[in-house]
C-alpha cells in the first residue's frame, strides 16, 4: 500500500504545474453528473449523461448544484474546467486526492478543499476528498465515487425544507460543509465509544491478544481525523473574514456557527488523542503488573524452598558421623520439621498480603 501511495504521489513529479492528474486509488468508478437547478418555486433534478451538458447551466439565473463522482475521469474534469473557466491549479488541485484543505479566492469564484470523513462497513475510517466551487449563481462539488453525506441537503431541496431555496449559491455551499461538519461528530463519537471500550478493558486488566494492535490502531484514526479537520478551522475562519461579494452577509453568521462546530470537534479531538497516549500508558502499565505479579510468584515459591534446600543439602552431605542419622524416626521428624515449615510460611506470607 505505501508502495502505490508513493507511486500516485510520484506521477505530479516534474510535471507542468496545472497538470490534471489523478493520485488517487478508486480507478475503477464510474462518471456520474447529478445536478439540481432550481428557484423558491420550481426544481429540476438531472442526471447528465455529458460533461458538456454542465456548461447550459452557468448562465441561468437560478441557483444550481452539479456534483461531479469519478476524478480518474481527467479529461472530462478538464473540460468542465473549461466551461467554467477554472485556474490550471484549482483542476490539479481536485484530482490531487492528497490536497490539505484550503481555500482560493477568484474573481469570480472561490474554491474551497475539504475532507469528507465517515466509516465503511468493516469499521475503519475513510478520508475522502471534496471540492467545492462557488459561483454568483451555482456550486460545483467534486468527488471521487458515489456515496457522501448530502443525501439530507437533497431531500430538503426536494421537499422544499427550509430556507435553501429561497437562498443563493452562498447558502447553498454553508449547507454542504455544514453537512460534512456535522458528520464529524458521528465519526468522532465513534471513535470515542471505541476508546471508552478499550479503556474499560484495560482497566479491568484484560490481557486479550491483539489489545495493544487496536490501540495502535485507534491512535493512527485519531491522527488521520486530526489532520482532516484541524485546517478546516481556518478556511471557515477566512470565509468568516472575507468581504468576498459571493458571500452575503447573512451567509455569514451561519459560517460562524459551522466554525464553533469545528471548535467543539477539535476539543474533543484533543481530549480523545490524550486518551489514547493514556491507553498505550495503561497498556504498558498492566504488562508490567502482569510481569510483577508472575515475579512475585515465582519469588514466593523460592523463598519457601531456600529453607527446605538448606535443610535438604545438611543432611545430603557426605560426612560420615551425623548423629540424626542413626536415630530410627529422624526421617519422619525431617518431614514434619519441613511440612511446618512449608505451611508456616504460607500463612506468614497470606498475613502480610503477600498472596
Amino acid at each position: 500500500m505505501t508502495k502505490k501511495r508513493t507511486e500516485n504521489y510520484k506521477k505530479h513529479v516534474g510535471q507542468v504545474p496545472g497538470s490534471v492528474i489523478y493520485t488517487g486509488k478508486k480507478t475503477n468508478k464510474k462518471l456520474h453528473i447529478h445536478s439540481f437547478d432550481y428557484t423558491k418555486e420550481n426544481i429540476e433534478e438531472t442526471v447528465l449523461l455529458n460533461i458538456e451538458d454542465a456548461a447550459s447551466y452557468k448562465e441561468t439565473p437560478s441557483v444550481t448544484w452539479i456534483n461531479i463522482n469519478g476524478l480518474n475521469y481527467t479529461e472530462e474534469i478538464s473540460n468542465i474546467g473549461n466551461q467554467y473557466n477554472l485556474h490550471p491549479l484549482v483542476l490539479e488541485d481536485i484530482t490531487h486526492t492528497g490536497q490539505r484543505p484550503k481555500i482560493d479566492e477568484y474573481d469570480d469564484y472561490m474554491f474551497v478543499v475539504l475532507k469528507m470523513l465517515y466509516y465503511d462497513d468493516s469499521e475503519n475510517i475513510v478520508v475522502e476528498q471534496v471540492s467545492f466551487v462557488l459561483g454568483e449563481n451555482y456550486v460545483l462539488t467534486f468527488q471521487e465515487a458515489e456515496g457522501d453525506v448530502f443525501d439530507t441537503i437533497r431531500d430538503r431541496l426536494r421537499q422544499n425544507k427550509g430556507r435553501i431555496r429561497g437562498l443563493k449559491s452562498d447558502y447553498l455551499m454553508y449547507t454542504l460543509i455544514d453537512a460534512v461538519v456535522d458528520n464529524y461528530f458521528s465519526v468522532i463519537e465513534t471513535l470515542g465509544n471505541k476508546i471508552e471500550d478499550l479503556e474499560t478493558e484495560l482497566f479491568a486488566g484484560t490481557q486479550r491478544e491483539g489489545i495493544n494492535i487496536e490501540v495502535q490502531q485507534l491512535k493512527r484514526e485519531i491522527l488521520k481525523v486530526r489532520r482532516a479537520i484541524f485546517p478546516l478551522r481556518e478556511i471557515i475562519s477566512r470565509i468568516e473574514k472575507s468581504e468576498n461579494s459571493l458571500i452575503n452577509k447573512r451567509t455569514l453568521a451561519y459560517f460562524r456557527d459551522v466554525y464553533d462546530h469545528l471548535i467543539q470537534v477539535s476539543e474533543n479531538i484533543d481530549i480523545y488523542r490524550e486518551m489514547i497516549w493514556s491507553l498505550m500508558d495503561m497498556y504498558m502499565t498492566t504488562i508490567s503488573n502482569k510481569m510483577n505479579e508472575v515475579m512475585k510468584v515465582l519469588t514466593i515459591i523460592a523463598t519457601i524452598f531456600i529453607p527446605l534446600t538448606f535443610i535438604a543439602g545438611i543432611y545430603g552431605m557426605n560426612f560420615e558421623y551425623i548423629p540424626e542419622l542413626d536415630y530410627k524416626y529422624s526421617y519422619f521428624i525431617l518431614w514434619v520439621v519441613m511440612i511446618l515449615l512449608f505451611v508456616g510460611m504460607i500463612i506468614y506470607f497470606k498475613r502480610k498480603k503477600w498472596l
